[in-house]
């Protein structure tokens, strides 16, 4: 039986944006409709928390010190401990209908990020895009027409991009060039049709499995390079959202989840939902790589 424990009872409402900080020996993750960073070392238990200006999407560690975030609609940076952001740049301000979501560095030191329809009483609309911001501070737009960026990973030889758009069944996967940051040959990587789900956050582990959490159905599962799936993980509440690996070994998954403001009635045999959840899943994680700019 695979442990789990629930770390941080967070009750977030969108808990979002794992990432480890091997510098620190800490995680920090979002929660975005709250407006929150949170900080959690497990060596302590300490939690800490920055409110954001703007909903925010993914986050990662900084080369240079601090975060980069994408929030709203652009990249920013930010000090933890000044808790202040600094614009770096806007990249759908021109679409108020989206807002950077998902997104993570790849092992280049650029970061990643994508948009998602957001926007009370419309249909979604597929007008969202993947964006790549280089440590020149330069942004590129690499990839459009989706309603929800999500599920971002990288093989562990940087040959192929991992994505979904969260609207679909579908993770992709492109062919990746590391040395420019451009991604070509999109096909079908994994399809959660049969299940009736959808993909949410991902990573990879030190083998190339790719690891998804599917919202709603309440798991984390695993795949393996050619994208059959190998594991199931049954978690204690329904809505998985991002997942990393973490821990001094990187042998740790954290799992963040959502509340999405259900009344209590619907959680009540969910104790753990909103929580941070911490699984011994038998893998091991790739070091993560700073953002270069």
């Amino acid at each position: 039986m695979t442990d789990i424990q629930c770390v941080v009872d967070a009750k977030a409402l969108l808990g979002e944006g794992v990432c480890w900080d091997p510098q620190e020996q800490c995680l920090w993750w979002l929660d975005i409709f709250a407006q929150a960073i949170h900080r959690y070392e497990p060596k302590t238990g300490q939690t800490n928390t920055i409110s954001t200006p703007m909903r925010p999407g993914c986050l990662a560690v900084r080369h240079q010190g601090g975060l980069v975030l994408a929030m709203g609609d652009g990249f920013y940076f930010v000090d933890p401990l000044r808790e202040q952001f600094e614009s770096i740049a806007n990249v759908e301000a021109d679409i108020p209908e989206t807002r950077m979501n998902d997104g993570k560095t790849d092992r280049q030191g650029r970061f990643w990020s994508g948009t998602v329809f957001e926007s009370e009483g419309q249909t979604p609309r597929p007008i969202g895009s993947l964006y790549r911001l280089s440590a020149e501070l330069t942004t590129q737009r690499t990839a459009t027409g989706f309603v929800c960026s999500n599920g971002l990973a990288w093989s562990p030889d940087s040959s192929r991009l991992y994505f979904t758009d969260s609207s679909t069944p579908y993770v992709w996967q492109w062919d990746f060039d590391a040395s420019t940051g451009e991604m070509e040959r999109q096909r079908v990587f994994i399809n959660l049709s049969s299940e009736q789900a959808v993909g949410d956050g991902a990573t990879v582990d030190a083998d190339g499995c790719y690891w998804l959490t599917l919202p709603f159905k309440g798991k984390v599962q695993q795949y393996d390079p050619d994208g059959k799936l190998m594991r199931a993980i049954s978690l204690p509440t329904d809505t998985p959202t991002c997942c990393e690996f973490g821990g001094p070994e990187l042998d740790i998954l954290y799992v963040s989840t959502a509340t999405l403001r259900r009344p209590d009635e619907q959680l009540r045999n969910q104790p753990w939902a909103g929580g941070l959840l911490a699984i011994d899943a038998g893998a091991k994680g790739l070091p993560g790589t700073a953002f270069a700019g």
